[in-house]
């Protein structure tokens, strides 16, 4: 079982995907037997016809150079992307498109559709790259892996520490199934289970899931916290800072209104905050 087909989506605007994230994808491609095609999209900036801002500042110039920018950091990324993926034996495709930038995230979900897994680099300070994970996660059926430029040397090599998130939710079911290929290839899995923070679940409640990996020929442990009357969110920082993970697999939990994506506490704070790859399914 693995990974065959993946998507890399190259962030082109207003920060572009850095290189050592691309390169890291493509590695991270390649260790799991699959090919990979990268996706950008340069963005597009509707402007409503306002004269005076155009002659106050330059509202139509502005919107022009901005998307100039878009357009050369995916030519830029993608190049780089092929450059690379071929070198490393797993190019599949380099695609481009335009999008209205305030579509962009629905876009990259609906591409992802039809993807085995979509790998998304996180960068600092891009709430858009946030705005992506959501969509993808909640709509486009498939699995997403985040990382930051150097957080994924681990996974490339074969995680040592893969942390299971388990509540016995349909969410978490289905991160546990999507992220088999790379349990199987983990020296280590935990499966964490947070007490007192979400009605109906109990203590020993992963051991049905510790059976499931066992029958996949995955060993893992059983670990359990309390939020201690705090928040979810604290609790996951205070454990995660003691096993620093390689791997973190979670269950997204949440729901779509209209174009909003109204999330569970847990997910929007390890989308926002937590400094590991996580695997993300919904």
């Amino acid at each position: 079982m693995r990974f065959h087909d993946l998507l890399l989506h190259i962030d082109t605007y207003p920060k572009p995907t850095p290189a050592p994230a691309i390169e890291e994808a493509v590695r991270l491609a390649a260790s799991l037997g699959g090919k990979l095609t990268a996706l950008a999209l340069e963005i597009e900036i509707p402007l409503h016809s306002n004269r005076l801002a155009d002659y106050l500042i330059g509202l139509s110039d502005m919107a022009t150079a901005e998307e100039a920018r878009s357009r050369k950091a995916g030519k830029d990324g993608l190049a780089y992307f092929t450059e690379v993926a071929i070198k490393v034996g797993v190019y599949q495709a380099a695609a481009s498109a335009r999008a209205h930038h305030y579509d962009v995230a629905e876009d990259v979900a609906k591409i992802a559709r039809t993807y085995d897994l979509c790998l998304l680099p996180r960068i600092d300070g891009s709430n858009g790259q946030l705005e992506v994970a959501q969509s993808v996660v909640f709509g486009s059926g498939r699995p997403v892996l985040t990382f930051k430029a150097g957080e994924a040397a681990a996974l490339i090599q074969g995680p040592d520490e893969v942390v299971i998130a388990w509540d016995g939710s349909r969410s978490a079911a289905r991160a546990l199934a999507d992220a088999l290929p790379l349990l199987v290839r983990a020296k280590s899995v935990r499966i964490l289970t947070v007490l007192n923070e979400k009605p109906g679940v109990r203590a020993t409640i992963g051991a049905d899931a510790q059976r499931h990996l066992q029958a996949h020929g995955v060993n893992a442990t059983l670990d359990e916290v309390d939020t201690d009357g705090g928040t979810i969110g604290a609790a996951f920082d205070r454990y995660l800072e003691r096993i620093q993970p390689d791997l973190l697999v979670m269950g997204a939990y949440g729901h779509s209104r209209a174009r909003e994506f109204l999330l569970g506490g847990a997910t929007q704070h390890i989308l926002a905050c937590v400094p590991y790859p996580t695997l993300l399914s919904h």
